[in-house]
């Protein structure tokens, strides 16, 4: 390892130190940033599939689950931990509540597609397990013939 990295190598592990030397509390609110929906968006490290990590006594843990426990209450046994506002990574304790692993799955449901359309009997086609709205996939599908015949 040249100089130089093994010295950038220290800077960081002194600066990670540092950070986990500040109280979670005192992490989670100067980690994440308030937007104009009031969540407390994570700033720092997120898993690919957005959910907000951080590091409790030398454990990767979900941010949202330690800023309940931290600002609220212990998860109660067998309930998970909601977000109300559906952000994956919002830690606003508020934001927050404990439900049952199904209850979460419900309210996951959206009941429209990202374009407003209903997802109702009429307008839902089912796939492989996933819902899809009709209504988009006439669009998409009628936009792809426009461009094919202006070609």
């Amino acid at each position: 390892m040249t100089r130089n990295r093994a010295s950038a190598k220290k800077a960081s592990e002194a600066a990670a130190a540092k950070l986990l030397a500040i109280p979670v509390e005192g992490r989670l609110r100067d980690s994440s940033r308030v937007t104009d929906a009031g969540c407390w968006e994570w700033t720092r490290y997120r898993y690919s599939n957005g959910y907000a990590a951080l590091s409790v006594n030398g454990k990767q843990r979900l941010a949202h689950r330690v800023a309940y426990e931290t600002f609220v209450a212990p998860i109660p046994e067998g309930l998970t931990i909601d977000r109300l506002c559906r952000n994956r990574a919002c830690v606003n304790p508020g934001h927050l509540e404990p439900v049952t692993s199904g209850e979460n799955t419900r309210r996951a449901m959206r009941s429209h597609c990202v374009n407003g359309h209903p997802f109702n009997e009429e307008n839902t086609w089912m796939h492989k397990g996933k819902r899809y709205c009709r209504e988009c996939r006439r669009r998409r599908n009628r936009e792809q013939q426009r461009k094919k015949h202006d070609a």
